[in-house]
């Protein structure tokens, strides 16, 4: 039988309800905001609750009366009797074994609960299509025999669909370990998926990965030399391996002359490819023209003149149309910029709008991944095939962290039309593509989303557009999107409200006074500025309460 560790009381101005109880317990005992507690009801069902704010009250009516007992304000004196003193502890109602949501009585035993109710009290004990999404420490500093770990799980159906879809990651930098996260729960997913290698392709999953941050994803299939016993054995409670991710493929941007376009090793860049898992990718003009507009995601075209001149040259008006590489392109554009040309055949489009056109894109293009051609034996490739071709449970990490923040908006831009394209089946005509191969979904991580679906970001965004269109419609079409950053509130409404899953690390103070966090009780929001890393608050559709999740540390090669 669990420990006693309270009574219910219900007083005039403090009633129980049917969301809430307050009960006294000893000012010695330990416990935590989230814990779970039980209480006896009526019709011999048991009523759960979950921890929200713990207060210590003595007999004392005012702060004077302390200063007076303690000898007119000796700080070194000592009382001859202390004073009586309790907590008291608010819970906020989470379930009944029988339904029975009547407040709960005065005077009735609070008691610690069982690993099996606690699952039950959180809505966890009937979860379908489980997949493990950390795990729960409670009564923790209460002592051995009372401590309860175990590991939690979502309903996959909530997360990758049909049922929901999309995660959202927020917290400070660095601390908040908001790719750590990320990464183990897709790891989750691939062992999900993988241990399932018969399953059929209306029911197999695939990754696109975009690297952000450094080398962070760079080595995402090499063990972590770091990894201890300790984290073996969370990783088995689980029921996860210990393996980092299997099926990896990198593409880096190409680079040419003394430019470098990656963090990454050349050593380590040589050894991946040398191993058949590394590719150098590039943008050719024929072929990728019309992702020029993306190239403008961040600029705010109120007049559409940007616009007008992208569809001019895709429609491949006036001279544009017998162009075959970004030389040529560019210098058409140049002669679009004279002053007084006679031969120019828009006549709509000023002079002024072309010259900001090729300001813009002419510094991009100075980048080396715009080129004449693509060598597939010096394992060059265009992102946009690749992806066409992605199998079941591959994971694919594209690398931009070294990459302007235009560029990285260009390509994070075309992985997602790409992706896209994909699922509603635009490469159908395509001989090498094989649709019995094609995932039935597609998970795009990425960080850093202020960069894209910010609300700072210009309404005519076409990444923006994208962004929000997966939000809305990508479950239906198997295209997930989980996305991390620093400051939640910043990000585009439809974004944000359409993701099923919310995970919370460590904010500061100022982020937390923002509407996005007004539904967080008080002492919650308290925690979370203070949350270590491998911590989150969690909070999804089939979960009754917010959860402080903890994750074990990587699996896969750290850089720092």
């Amino acid at each position: 039988m669990k420990k006693i560790i309270g009574k219910i009381a219900a007083t005039e101005k403090q009633p129980t309800t049917i969301d809430e109880f307050y009960f006294w317990t000893s000012k010695d005992m330990i416990l935590n905001p989230f814990d779970v507690v039980k209480v006896g009801h009526i019709n011999g069902t048991t009523t759960f609750g979950v921890i929200e704010e713990i207060s210590h009250i003595t007999d004392s009516p005012g702060y004077l009366t302390s200063y007076i007992s303690s000898d007119f304000g000796d700080v070194n004196a000592q009382a001859n009797t202390q004073r009586i003193g309790m907590n008291y502890v608010k819970a906020k109602v989470v379930g009944n074994t029988g339904n029975i949501y009547i407040p709960v009585r005065d005077g009735e035993h609070v008691s610690f609960a069982n690993a099996n109710e606690i699952q039950q009290a959180l809505g966890l004990d009937k979860i379908e299509n489980k997949l493990v999404c950390g795990y729960l420490e409670m009564y923790e500093g209460v002592g051995e025999e009372e401590k309860v770990t175990l590991p939690i799980h979502f309903n996959s159906d909530f997360l990758v669909g049909p049922e929901g879809a999309h995660m959202n990651i927020s917290g400070i930098s660095g601390l908040a370990a908001k790719t750590s996260y990320a990464m183990f729960l897709l790891k989750a997913i691939q062992h999900k998926y993988l241990e399932s290698r018969e399953n059929a392709s209306n029911d197999s999953i695939a990754f696109v990965l975009l690297n952000v941050k450094g080398k962070d994803l760079l080595a995402i299939d090499e063990q972590n030399a770091g990894l201890q016993k300790k984290d073996r054995e969370i990783y088995k409670m689980l029921g996860l391996d210990d393996q980092p991710f299997s099926n990896v493929k990198y593409f880096y941007p190409y680079s040419g002359g003394s430019l470098s376009n990656t963090y990454a090793n050349k050593t380590d860049l040589e050894t991946q490819m040398q191993q058949n898992k590394a590719f150098k990718y590039k943008y050719i003009f024929e072929h990728d023209k019309e992702n020029l507009d993306l190239l403008f995601s961040n600029v705010d075209d109120t007049t559409q003149t940007m616009e007008s001149i992208i569809n001019y040259i895709i429609s491949e008006q006036g001279n544009f149309g017998g162009l075959r590489d970004w030389g040529g392109f560019l210098e058409e554009v140049g002669n679009n910029c004279r002053a007084g040309d006679k031969d120019r055949r828009d006549k709509e489009i000023t002079v002024s709008s072309w010259r900001k056109f090729n300001r813009l894109v002419k510094k991009a293009l100075r980048n080396p991944i715009f080129a004449n051609r693509a060598s597939e034996q010096d394992r060059e490739i265009r992102l946009r095939d690749a992806i066409k071709n992605i199998k079941k449970n591959d994971v694919f990490v594209v690398d931009i962290a070294k990459l302007s923040e235009g560029m990285q908006s260009f390509v994070f831009g075309d992985v997602m039309r790409a992706v896209y394209d994909l699922q509603l089946g635009q490469f159908d005509g395509d001989d090498d593509v094989s649709q019995e191969q094609i995932p039935a979904k597609i998970i795009i991580f990425i960080d850093e989303l202020n960069k894209y679906a910010s609300t700072d970001i210009p309404k005519n965004s076409p990444i923006l557009r994208q962004i929000i269109d997966i939000t809305e419609r990508g479950r239906s079409l198997g295209i997930i999107l989980f996305s991390a950053e620093q400051f939640k509130s910043a990000i585009h409404d439809r974004v944000k409200g359409n993701c099923a899953t919310h995970a919370y690390g460590r904010t500061n103070v100022i982020e937390l006074s923002k509407n996005d966090y007004r539904f967080i009780p008080p002492v919650y929001k308290n925690m979370m500025t203070r949350l270590k890393q491998g911590e989150y608050l969690v909070h999804n559709p089939i979960f009754r309460s917010l959860l402080n999740v903890k994750f074990p540390v990587p699996l896969y090669k750290q850089f720092k």
